[in-house]
């Protein structure tokens, strides 16, 4: 990165969570309560996931008066119509690029955004032209498996989940209040 770039990022922070580990989301949830704490707007954007799950993450969101959509329509390997999901998920990708040039926010999550690009929903140049061209005051985390190299290239912190050992691998399901 030039030392121009360097310099005209230097409030704002682009984070990056990926990799085939769990935790991405739940960290990227952990930045949105300290942002919260500190009297910052926050916005979450969440693509792929459904409305269908009640998360702790989002009651917490809720009682802390934190914007929050849930655009996608569940795991793609659940859709009875890809290019249904397709549609919610560019629709997603407005209204968070929407979130990003506002103004309006000191934080905008985008929950599973990298699943977007690696389907092919949203080109990866748009995402990158979206974050860059961010109102001066945003911060941005996303989060989601095999991040586009395009992403990993402009973002200040990209941090790898990588899974060790899983319950899920034993039979052991999701817990409410751990996975949910």
């Amino acid at each position: 990165m030039t030392t121009e770039k360097a310099a005209s990022r230097a409030v704002t922070r682009v984070l990056v969570n990926t990799g085939h580990g769990k935790g991405k989301s739940s960290a990227a949830f952990g930045v949105m309560g300290r942002a919260w704490a500190r009297g910052w707007s926050v916005a979450v954007v969440q693509f792929v996931k459904g409305g269908k799950w009640n998360t702790g993450e989002r009651k917490l969101a809720d009682h802390l008066g934190i914007e929050w959509h849930t655009l996608g329509d569940g795991f793609t390997w659940e859709s009875t119509d890809l290019e249904e999901s397709a549609a919610k998920n560019q629709h997603a990708w407005e209204v968070a690029h929407m979130k990003l040039t506002s103004g309006d926010y000191d934080l905008v999550i985008l929950d599973e955004l990298t699943y977007t690009i690696t389907y092919g929903w949203v080109p990866v140049a748009d995402v990158v032209a979206g974050i860059n061209g961010r109102h001066a005051r945003t911060n941005v985390v996303v989060t989601g498996r095999d991040a586009a190299p395009e992403l990993i290239d402009i973002a200040d912190t990209v941090t790898e989940m990588k899974k060790i050992k899983h319950a899920l691998d034993e039979g052991i399901g999701a817990r409410k209040g751990i996975e949910y």
